[in-house]
Parts: structure tokens; C-alpha cells; sequence
């Protein structure tokens, strides 16, 4: 069985002020939690008018603390901008806050434009060439093994130790992600929703060629990460679509703005080719009623040979969004 989970970036939208976006993700987790979703992911961006989630360590804090059973992560942290010992350290507090609920989606882009990745880390652009070896590292500080012989740092211990330990996946939208995947045996999630699934077989089955088995993960476990959208008709989620359309298009311009309201994204005026890109991506989108975006996930996921599929729904109406993961829910899960 198809199982569901759910990414949330914390979308800034117009007429309501940021800090709000924080806010509605912790009372969307709660939601989906009800609902029986099993994940509930938090992304990470920075200097964005359209994202809120900068500090996902802290956002999962909060939902891990008021929520009971879903589990929460990150997807993910941009391990370049960060120490992988400071990085162990706050997800080993947040598995003693949730045991054993805790995922550690790890990424290797800057979430960020360049010299806002300078501002979080000088050394940026150094620390992404070394991310498989800062991967390795928070591997063993979050199990509390020891790092390899004749690390500088391998009597470095990360606290607080405890039975549990966060489960670590490597997200990516490229081969790249799924090479390191594939080499550390841990599970990968392929940025669908970035992409509009450019690139999304090939990275599968370098995933699935290349896997070396692990402890924890004897066999590869991938999953795809999709903007999908459910209304009660058609006309409605085509109507609640237009958001979304005039953020992507915004987003390929280099501009990143507040998600605008339906009746804002209507008086968008495509001209030539935006008009004709336009439609191409209307026509390519997951949205419409429930049985139809179900049955284009069942399908997607089978093309791809995932087990699980985050679902990224950004909407202006936090009720319509609320009610497009209900809808979901009821399609495909038992």
C-alpha cells in the first residue's frame, strides 16, 4: 500500500503576515496527524518572500511536542551552511522530545541564493563538496559510534544519548542525492514537485543500481516528494490551482514572492510563450477531485517503484488546504 506523507514549506501568502505560516503548520501537522498521515516534513529556506521555514529544527520541535503519533523531520537541512556535530546535537534533543519519531531529511542545495548561503556559512561553497563526508559523520554522531580512526574529532560525543536514534534520508532532485544515498544504504526522497519529475527515473535507478545495503536499511527505500492539490469538483481545484501557477511562474523568473490569492493569480496576464507555458504546466499538474489526483499518484508512484509519497500542497485558503489533505486521505488511505 501507497503510503502519505506531507511537506510543508511554510508558505508566506499575501494579506496575512509571515509568523502566521509558522503557526498554521503546527495546526496543519495536528491535522494531518488525525487524518493518518505518516510523515509531516518541514523545509528549509532563507531571504524568501515566499517561504516562512527557515529554522526546521525548531518548527519540528514544536509539532513533535504537540503532536502523538505522525512522525516529524526535516526535508531537510541544508547540511552545508551547518556543523554535522551541532546538527547531531539538535536532532538528538529532538528524538528525546518524540522517541523514535524524529526523520533527518538531509540536503545538499543552498535553499537560499548564493550570498545568503555566505551569510549562514563563509565556507559555504567548500562545505557542499565535502556533504558525503559531513553525512558520514552525523551518521555515527547520531548513533553514538565512533567516528573513523584518526578523525580529529573522534572522541566528540553528541548528547543526550538515548535508545532511539532519528532516522536519516538524503533528499535530492538530482543523480547526485541519490548516488549518496544509494553509497550510505539510507533511504532517498526525489524533489518531484522541483523538478515536474525532470530527471526523476534516471535518479531512481542509480539509486536502486548502486544501493549497498545497511544495518538499519537492508534493502533501498525511495520516495517521491509531489505538489498535489484535492477539491470537492474540478472547477474548484482549477480555480485554487491559479495560486499555485503564478508562483511557479514567478519562481522560474527568479522572483520569489507571497502566494497570492485566487482572485489575484486570475488577473495575471500571460502574454506569447508564458501563455503556452502556462498550460503546459496546467496541463501536467496533480490537481482536480480526489479520485482523479489519487489515481495520478498511484500511477506516478508505480511508474517509479516509491513506497511513500510526501505531498506538498500550497494554497492560499489554509481551510481549502486543510480540506484538499482530507480529501486525500479518505481516497488512499484505509
Amino acid at each position: 500500500m501507497l503510503r502519505l506523507s506531507v511537506l510543508d514549506q511554510s508558505t508566506i501568502v499575501t494579506g496575512r503576515s509571515p509568523d502566521e505560516s509558522i503557526r498554521e503548520s503546527i495546526a496543519l501537522a495536528q491535522h494531518c496527524e488525525a487524518l493518518g498521515y505518516a510523515r509531516y516534513w518541514c523545509a528549509e529556506h532563507h531571504n524568501s518572500d515566499s517561504q516562512a521555514g527557515t529554522a526546521p529544527e525548531i518548527l519540528i520541535a514544536a509539532i513533535a511536542a504537540t503532536t502523538q503519533r505522525i512522525r516529524v523531520g526535516s526535508a531537510g537541512v541544508m547540511l552545508p551552511h551547518y556543523s554535522a556535530l551541532k546538527v547531531a546535537e539538535q536532532f538528538r534533543v529532538l528524538d528525546a522530545i518524540a522517541p523514535g519519531r524524529i526523520d533527518l531529511g538531509l540536503g545538499r542545495a543552498p535553499g537560499s541564493d548564493g550570498r545568503t548561503a555566505y551569510a549562514l556559512n563563509p565556507q559555504a561553497e567548500t562545505a557542499a563538496d565535502k556533504f558525503p563526508a559531513d553525512v558520514r559523520d552525523l551518521m555515527a554522531w547520531l548513533s553514538g559510534t565512533k567516528l573513523i580512526e584518526n578523525h580529529p574529532f573522534r572522541e566528540i560525543r553528541a548528547q543526550p544519548g538515548g535508545p532511539t536514534t532519528p532516522e536519516v534520508w538524503i533528499l535530492g532532485s538530482s543523480d547526485y542525492g541519490a548516488q549518496v544515498a544509494a553509497y550510505f544504504g539510507l533511504p532517498f526522497c526525489f524533489a518531484h514537485f522541483i523538478t515536474d519529475g525532470r530527471g526523476v527515473e534516471q535518479a531512481m535507478a542509480m539509486y536502486r543500481e548502486g544501493y549497498r545495503p545497511s544495518e538499519a536499511h537492508p534493502a533501498p527505500h525511495a520516495a517521491l516528494c509531489v505538489w498535489a492539490m484535492a477539491a470537492d469538483t474540478q472547477e474548484e481545484a482549477a480555480r485554487l490551482f491559479q495560486s499555485r501557477l503564478v508562483s511557479r511562474m514567478n519562481r522560474d523568473r527568479g522572483i520569489f514572492a507571497a502566494l497570492p490569492s485566487p482572485e489575484e493569480a486570475a488577473a495575471q496576464v500571460y502574454t506569447g510563450g508564458e501563455a503556452e507555458r502556462a498550460e503546459r504546466m496546467r496541463s501536467r499538474a496533480l490537481f482536480g477531485t480526489p479520485d482523479v489526483v489519487a489515481g495520478k499518484l498511484r500511477a506516478l508512484a508505480a511508474g517509479c517503484e516509491v513506497e511513500e509519497i510526501a505531498v506538498l500542497t500550497t494554497l492560499h485558503d489554509k481551510q481549502a488546504r486543510r480540506h484538499s489533505y482530507a480529501l486525500l486521505a479518505r481516497e488512499m488511505m484505509p
